[in-house]
């Protein structure tokens, strides 16, 4: 490229000077060349006003010195009078090339002037020759010029190639830079913002596959624990039966959490709630975590209202419960209530434990994301609430010690007037 816009730049200037300095060199050499010629028929026209002035006086014309002085020096005269001998002045130049005016007197007297052009010559290549190094000096600018502009372009140009190929290796950081060229800032800017969606669609998508793992995680350990119930139940069919069925359900569950997060990925609005039997999704949290409660001598009690009709969806607000109790189990201790009571036209499920509960320097901060009060990846309570959120539902702390989380659904219009 650089190469390019050199040459470009240079043929150019090279035609420029080309349609400028050859005529002008044209035209200079004529004008010193006219120049020398009216200065011969000057000295012709003096000489030719000398003589005639003497002969009208009656003085005589016999030397060359009468008129010597009326030419310039290295120039030739020579004057002719009817009935007198040639008189001449100066050495007569030797060459074809000579400059030569040729006056006649009314008494026909001739007066020739003659002069070689060697000095004429001499000063038209003078001109020739600054005309040469000024158009040279001219050419030499020119590249200079065509040089730093191509690097002006091209270092640009660099830059942009170089992000590019930083956005295709994964790198999507901004570099912000520009360049004082309308069009190569625009493309700066396109790629800046390129890389910013990029930025923010893989941290989309990561933070994607951390809610995913972390949220299948503890389903998933659920399902294999029932799998080896039902392995171990074998010889009776059907108990094996029962099991089985409630793995099935685990599994449109798991496929449901799923779903919601990407759906959630890709609309955190989009609506999706109905109303159901709040009993049903908390019957279901029981026989999930029943196994594990009982591996680790725990007990989940339930309080509160029965038969309430929330609004939201099933799935979410049962991905949202297992995360309450997960977390109960994981930083809590003792007895794990449920409790369900209600709060204006809400219906509020309460998790609370006999644990240490929250430490007050975290509060509500637990709902960050990559916040945690022990070891442990800090992500589950953020899912939770955001799952919530979506869901046209919240979570919130109520209480640090002990601690007491609170899931606020909708309740339906029949449930609330009963």
């Amino acid at each position: 490229m650089k190469r390019r816009m050199i040459n470009s730049l240079l043929v150019v200037v090279l035609v420029v000077v080309v349609v400028f300095c050859v005529p002008l060199a044209l035209v200079e050499k004529r004008t010193i060349v006219n120049s020398a010629q009216d200065r011969v028929d000057a000295a012709a026209v003096r000489v030719l006003a000398l003589v005639e002035s003497r002969l009208a006086a009656g003085e005589s014309v016999n030397t060359g010195r009468v008129f010597e002085s009326q030419v310039t020096e290295g120039s030739y005269v020579e004057v002719q009078i009817p009935g007198q001998q040639v008189v001449s002045a100066g050495d007569r130049p030797a060459g074809n090339h000579l400059l030569k005016a040729v006056e006649r007197g009314n008494s026909g007297e001739i007066v020739t002037v003659e002069q070689s052009r060697e000095d004429v010559d001499h000063e038209i290549a003078n001109n020739l020759l600054l005309l040469g190094v000024v158009a040279l000096l001219a050419v030499q600018a020119a590249v200079a010029l065509a040089v730093w502009q191509a690097k002006r372009l091209a270092r640009p140009l660099t830059d942009l190639a170089e992000t590019a190929e930083r956005l295709g290796s994964g790198d999507p950081r901004p570099r912000d830079r520009r360049y004082g060229v309308p069009e190569l800032d625009r493309i700066a800017e396109v790629l800046d913002t390129s890389a910013e969606r990029i930025a923010r669609m893989l941290t989309a998508e990561r933070r994607l596959a951390a809610d995913a793992s972390h949220q299948l995680r503890t389903p998933l350990t659920a399902l294999s624990m029932r799998l080896e119930e039902i392995t171990a139940l074998a010889e009776d069919p059907e108990t094996v039966k029962e099991e089985a069925t409630i793995a099935l359900q685990q599994v449109e569950r798991l496929t449901d959490v799923v779903q919601r997060l990407l759906t959630t990925q890709r609309d955190p609005r989009s609506p999706t709630a109905v109303a159901f039997d709040l009993d049903e999704v908390i019957k279901q949290q029981v026989e999930e975590w029943g196994p594990t409660l009982r591996e680790q001598g725990r007990v989940l009690s339930l309080e509160g209202l029965h038969g309430v009709t929330a609004v939201g969806t099933p799935g979410t607000v049962a991905q949202v419960l297992a995360t309450l109790i997960e977390n109960s189990l994981m930083h809590g201790a003792g007895t794990i209530t449920l409790r369900v009571r209600p709060s204006g036209t809400s219906a509020v499920v309460e998790v609370e434990d006999q644990g240490a509960g929250v430490p007050a320097d975290l509060g509500n901060r637990v709902f960050e994301r990559a916040v945690s009060g022990r070891n442990s990846t800090g992500i589950g309570l953020a899912v939770a609430r955001d799952l919530a959120e979506a869901d046209g539902g919240r979570l919130e702390l109520l209480s640090l010690k002990p601690a007491v989380f609170a899931l606020f659904l909708g309740r339906s219009h029949e449930d609330t007037t009963r």
